[in-house]
């Protein structure tokens, strides 16, 4: 398969990669922002001692197996100066969408006001454009 194969035509006429093809770090990210954000804004309001040691445990796998190399190990110093909050739905969601800010703000991408994480990721807009 050539080059030119590889590539899609999106709606807006830009080449963008096929969907079936393996993901590259950036589709990755996206992928896994997303689950991670979806994660912490369904989690417990009074999570059980077991919920916080699985939320914990899982953060601390996905920081040694996640198949960036480089983020890997950027999380893994990260959770060690910034422990995972597993309190509360409102600590987790809050502490991941600061953790995700720290990682934007390395790639010099827009911080996210994290006032709104919720609206964001678990109830929908304000606005009703999510209704």
């Amino acid at each position: 398969m050539g080059a030119t194969e590889k590539l899609t035509v999106n709606a807006a006429g830009v080449a963008a990669p096929r969907e079936d093809c393996p993901l590259d770090k950036v589709r990755l990210g996206i992928s896994t922002w997303g689950l991670l954000h979806t994660m912490a804004a369904f989690y417990s309001d009074n999570p059980t001692d077991n919920e916080k040691r699985d939320m914990r445990t899982f953060f601390e796998v996905l920081s040694r197996l996640y198949p960036c190399e480089y983020c890997a190990k950027d999380f893994r110093t990260d959770m060690e100066v910034n422990p995972v909050n597993v309190n509360s739905q409102k600590d987790l969601a809050l502490w991941l969408c600061k953790f995700h800010n720290r990682v934007n703000d390395k790639l010099g991408k827009p911080l996210f006001d994290c006032s709104k994480v919720n609206e964001r990721w678990r109830d929908g807009w304000l606005d009703g454009s999510c209704d």
